[in-house]
């Protein structure tokens, strides 16, 4: 006995929402902007984030 296909495919709408391309893709993206910052203020104050945190030990 064949299997019947259905007449009409489903449209699925990729969400933008959860564990998917779109969200990993933008964390990554949203992590190298925040570590070029961290290396440019790094170079500019001449001091590590733990001394503007008020945590270093010197």
């Amino acid at each position: 006995m064949a299997k019947v296909q259905p007449s009409v495919q489903p449209k699925l709408v990729m969400t933008r929402f959860g564990f998917n391309r779109f969200a990993e893709q933008l964390n990554g993206r949203a992590a190298m902007v925040g570590f070029a910052a961290l290396i440019i203020i790094e170079y500019v104050t001449n001091q590590n984030p733990l001394a503007w945190l008020g945590l270093s030990l010197n």
